[in-house]
């Protein structure tokens, strides 16, 4: 088993940004990862919905016998982790929690910052998961509709994408706070432009990195890691437009991003 695949999912191409984080931690490990390029975005679908979606991916992944499985998407860690968890016999991780832990550190004492998409706001698990941390935190919310197809566009430094940032992020700014949660895993695509949005003092939370160490020490608690010095085999799938996926998903990747297969979910 030590051998076999981590399956990472998202939305679409954002949670690349996780599985870079994934090669960088655990250079030794095999992953699938699934963007479900032709239901992208989540964050405006009801709960339901996303709950659904995100079941179909797991049981595709657990067909492909991964060994743990990453939810690199807010949206459906927010609606369907506890959902995911009791549907799979292998260990399921999220992005929320080990973002909320990185958040909390990085504000030392300061108010906090959410951003994210609308079903990951209005769900309020990240407010959740900082609070059971940090019961006394000043946490500010604010979706951000627009920025997951700006990135899916490509638009990372485009000065329409600015615009935008500077109208939704003028209440986080305003408030004083010492950490920005990036809470969707599209963001991190726009840290230069979040960087100038909100000035040098606040710290961007990429919740990337942190999900990774967490994935590491499940595999570890488990006993699954992969043997040290293991040649890794990487596969990417999509649901739709694999050509697309490639062109912009190599902006997280690079050349390791070369080849993507089209799945059909439907049963």
């Amino acid at each position: 088993m030590n051998q076999l695949p981590i399956g990472v999912f998202d939305s679409g191409l954002g949670g690349l940004t996780v599985v870079h984080a994934i090669y960088e931690r655990l250079p030794a490990e095999s992953t699938i990862y699934f963007g479900d390029t032709a239901r992208v975005p989540y964050g405006p679908k009801s709960p339901e919905t996303v709950r659904r979606y995100s079941l179909e991916i797991l049981h595709w992944l657990l067909t492909q016998s991964v060994k743990a499985v990453v939810i690199a998407c807010n949206t459906s860690t927010a609606h369907a982790l506890d959902a995911l968890r009791a549907a799979s016999p292998v260990p399921v991780i999220g992005v929320i929690e080990p973002g909320a832990r990185a958040a909390v550190r990085a504000a030392t004492g300061r108010g906090i910052g959410v951003i994210g998409t609308a079903g990951t706001v209005a769900s309020g698990a990240y407010v959740r998961a900082i609070h059971a941390l940090a019961p006394g935190a000043q946490v500010i919310q604010r979706a951000c509709p627009l920025f997951v197809p700006l990135v899916e566009e490509g638009w990372f430094d485009h000065h329409a994408t600015e615009l935008i940032g500077e109208e939704y992020l003028a209440p986080v700014r305003q408030a004083g706070v010492g950490a920005l949660v990036l809470g969707c895993t599209h963001y991190p695509l726009l840290k230069p432009l979040l960087h100038r949005v909100m000035g040098p003092d606040v710290a961007l939370i990429d919740s990337a990195a942190e999900t990774a160490s967490a994935l590491a020490e499940t595999l570890k608690e488990k006993g699954i890691e992969a043997p040290a010095g293991a040649v890794p085999t990487h596969r990417f799938a999509v649901s739709d437009d694999a050509a697309r996926f490639l062109a912009v998903g190599s902006r997280f990747l690079g050349d390791r991003l070369a080849e993507a297969e089209v799945v059909d979910l439907t049963p």
